[in-house]
């Protein structure tokens, strides 16, 4: 018999996953307690850690940096290049944070790529909280439990929380966004009550939206356009539940939030941001795949089994119950939600894991419906199914397993003890799927993710230095006995300027050499490829320089081994 704990008089819960959601599902603050504390044991692990991730992570923080360095809060740049692709609300976000850190004396903050990720952090966390609230307007309390628990676990999302750029933080706000939005299209149709103060829905709605588009532009309003342009369609008829957001002070609300940084940067670049910003980053990826990311149709459907894991093992389940319930209002919505942004993006030639994450809600919403009414399948060839918990969980165990000793030429120890608790949770989860039902299932599929996520964020990758090449070079001028001037030839990755300082420069090897010739504490990092030719202007100008270290490691940025050759000038 199972041991049960006290909870008033006349209840009691189980010691086990399932008990435990039992006592934190019997109140709205207890189910916000332990999603916030799930959220945190799942991406905390290597949060401050991990050094910048070139090259995204490594732009939008420097663009940060520089904001902080020239106390200019309207331009966008990296070093002298403008840098317009997304507008400037992750940027503003971090930089409160930077200052806030530099204000209570955290010791160089400005450099600490952890301070630039907390906006990243507060937003995975914000979306977790968001979609327990949204699917409360569809599902029972304990269905949207399960639903946070889903997005708290899962490996998509914990990778965003991870990262200083605009994806955690875009989420929130769409969950925001659709979450009053659907509240809305069921009040219309009877099924729920609307909100008790009669503009608290309208205000959640249209600031959502526009923190959205100062975050990424226009995305969020393609989501909540396809949603209700589907619905209108599915309904044949016009969208009034509009109505109960109030579109007139809420467009009036929304213009307000957005309209001064728009104007600002229209007088200092004219139209230049928006030919940028527009044209050549989002409009470009329709057409050809940007920067070596293009891939075929049907790419996010194969990676939806590992990047929605643990969650996704049931989608497969749930399916023939949600196809059954789809002219439903509540199931209609979500699949809105869902359906026609997921065929937009399969569609668009460039393609990046992180670009269907906001569709992911309305699945842990769908799923957790299904669970909640006893509705997933039975069919043997589905449940059979259930084994990728184990085999996910394994596959990745052996892959960290596999750059421990490839990349970092060592076993990983502190690694494995974690890694072995997700095997076992993730094998319980398989096993035990028939006997204990999908909800324990699935809360063992949680635990594992949980315990993944250590032995890989945690455990793993800040133990690996070969995979950060330009951290370990700021690491060596950090400890040179003078303040470095830096060139770069052949290694331009933004890492290394976050770290290194806005003034490093970037040339070639004849660059690199000219730079030295003026002597003073100055440094070239040269990558192999152009060692020949540095050596060779060197001698043809008559530098004096010494060789003070060399770093060998890959690049994330370009997907490479690299060799760096720090060298010095001769200070004689």
């Amino acid at each position: 018999m199972a041991a049960t704990i006290g909870s008033g008089p006349g209840t009691t819960y189980r010691l086990n996953l399932a008990g435990l959601a039992d006592f934190v599902g019997r109140s709205h603050a207890r189910a916000a307690a332990f999603l916030i504390a799930l959220s945190l044991l799942a991406f905390i692990p290597g949060f401050f850690q991990i050094p910048p991730v070139d090259r995204d992570e490594a732009r939008f923080a420097q663009a940060t940096k520089q904001m902080i360095e020239s106390g200019d809060y309207v331009d966008i740049r990296f070093q002298e290049e403008s840098r317009y692709k997304k507008p400037v609300g992750i940027y503003w976000l971090q930089s409160v944070v930077v200052n806030a850190a530099n204000a209570v004396g955290v010791r160089r903050a400005t450099v600490s790529i952890g301070a630039y990720r907390i906006p990243s952090l507060l937003g995975a966390i914000g979306a977790v909280l968001l979609t327990y609230w949204a699917a409360l307007g569809f599902v029972s309390r304990r269905a949207a439990l399960l639903a946070g628990i889903m997005m708290a676990s899962c490996f998509l999302l914990g990778v965003e929380a991870r990262l200083a750029k605009t994806d955690a933080a875009l989420l929130a706000t769409c969950v925001a966004a659709m979450g009053a939005l659907g509240r809305a299209y069921l009040a219309e149709q009877g099924i729920t009550r609307t909100a008790s103060h009669p503009w608290l829905l309208p205000a959640v709605f249209w600031t959502a939206l526009a923190v959205g588009a100062l975050i990424k532009g226009p995305l969020i309003l393609m989501f909540v356009g396809l949603a209700i342009a589907t619905l209108a369609i599915v309904d044949r008829s016009a969208p009034r539940y509009l109505l109960r957001l109030k579109p007139l002070p809420g467009i009036a609300w929304l213009i307000l939030l957005v309209l001064p940084w728009f104007i600002a940067i229209i007088m200092r670049s004219g139209m230049t941001f928006f030919s940028q910003s527009v044209g050549d980053d989002m409009l470009a990826k329709v057409g050809t795949g940007q920067e070596s990311h293009g891939m075929p149709p049907g790419y996010y459907l194969v990676l939806f089994w590992v990047t929605f894991f643990p969650g996704a093992i049931l989608a497969g389940l749930a399916i023939p119950a949600i196809w059954a319930v789809r002219r439903e209002p509540g199931a209609k919505f979500l699949l809105a939600w869902i359906v026609p942004a997921w065929i937009v993006f399969e569609i668009v030639a460039t393609k990046l894991p992180h670009y269907v994450l906001p569709l992911y809600p309305a699945i842990a919403i769908l799923i957790a419906g299904v669970i909640d009414h006893h509705g997933l399948s039975s069919r043997l060839w589905l449940t059979r199914g259930t084994v990728w918990w184990l085999l996910i969980t394994t596959t990745i165990t052996a892959v960290i397993i596999t750059a421990n000793v490839i990349v970092g030429q060592q076993l990983g120890f502190l690694a494995w003890p974690f890694a072995a608790l997700a095997i076992i949770f993730a094998f319980r989860a398989w096993w035990l799927y028939g006997q204990d039902g999908a909800e324990h299932a699935l809360l063992r599929g949680a635990a594992a993710a949980v315990f993944l996520s250590i032995a890989t964020f945690g455990a793993t990758i800040p133990r690996l230095p070969q995979l950060f090449p330009g951290a370990q070079v700021a690491r060596y001028l950090r400890g040179v006995d003078c303040v470095p001037s830096l060139v770069t030839a052949g290694y331009h990755e933004p890492g290394l300027v976050f770290l290194a300082g806005t003034a490093t420069h970037q040339s070639d090897a004849i660059g690199a050499a000219d730079f030295l010739l003026a002597g003073g504490c100055r440094f070239a990092v040269v990558e192999r490829g152009q060692e020949r030719a540095f050596v060779q202007r060197a001698e043809a100008i008559g530098l004096r320089y010494s060789s003070a270290r060399r770093v060998d490691g890959y690049s994330l940025g370009s997907g490479r081994r690299v060799s760096l050759a720090i060298f010095r000038a001769d200070r004689g």
